[in-house]
């Protein structure tokens, strides 16, 4: 497998910034600095001094990193349950 194929890795192609940026249009900043308890996003947040922090903090980061794969999982989830009540809606 080369280093461009990664099926199993669902952050893949996405940059921190991206990640970030979600998280915050998903979240905004106050319940993403409840999850994750960081400075950078509770006090005077920023998408830049946030990027700053995390690409010098590994434990930070694989948080944030976390908290993206398991909201990207819960919406995927929540999708198929509101196609198969459509579905049975339909019938």
């Amino acid at each position: 497998m080369t280093s461009q194929e990664q099926p199993r890795n669902p952050l893949h192609g996405l940059t921190l910034e991206r990640i970030v940026t979600d998280l915050v249009d998903y979240y905004g900043w106050r319940e993403l600095g409840r999850r994750v308890p960081v400075r950078c996003f509770n006090l005077d947040p920023s998408i830049s001094s946030s990027l700053k922090f995390l690409r010098k903090t590994p434990w930070a980061r694989e948080q944030v990193e976390q908290l993206y794969v398991q909201t990207q999982r819960a919406d995927e989830r929540e999708q198929q349950r509101r196609a198969r009540r459509s579905e049975r809606s339909e019938d």
